[in-house]
């Protein structure tokens, strides 16, 4: 596991209503500061790659569809520097994925249908000054390759 990267598995409380799965709380070990909550959604097949942040850390989840997230470690100093990490997150494996700052991340939807993502990152957004450094998804020196490996 890249350092920093912490995964918290999520418990889904189905009654005859319906569910409740809770995210994030306050008192969990893994919890540092709210800065905000949003959703995004994710097309089937699409990518969604690279970023980092140099403030904020993320805390996402998958609440519909199914997302292969991916971290890359390019941290100088990191004992982790150079690894790769997978998570498969979703209505199938219900799981809360922290990524530190310094990490690139992104995501690929493998659901047939849309796959919805929650965030709940330490930090507002700045629209003036977005905490944001990106990487084309494909053309890039990350040692990743987003195609489905069949076999």
């Amino acid at each position: 596991m890249i350092n920093g990267v912490q995964v918290k598995k999520l418990r889904v409380i189905p009654d005859e209503r319906g569910r409740l799965m809770e995210i994030l709380r306050n008192d969990d070990e893994l919890f540092q500061q709210f800065g905000q909550v949003y959703m995004t959604t994710t097309y089937p097949n699409v990518v969604k790659a690279w970023h980092y942040h140099k403030v904020q850390t993320d805390n996402v989840t998958v609440v519909k569809g199914m997302l292969k997230l991916v971290l890359y470690d390019p941290r100088d100093g990191s004992p982790t520097k150079g690894e790769i990490n997978e998570f498969f997150i979703g209505e199938h494996n219900p799981q809360l994925v922290q990524i530190p700052k310094g990490v690139y991340h992104g995501w690929m939807c493998i659901s047939e249908t849309e796959a919805v993502a929650v965030n709940i990152p330490t930090e507002v957004y700045n629209y003036n000054d977005p905490d944001e450094y990106r990487l084309h998804p494909h053309e890039n020196d990350i040692p990743y390759e987003w195609a489905r490996k069949d076999g």
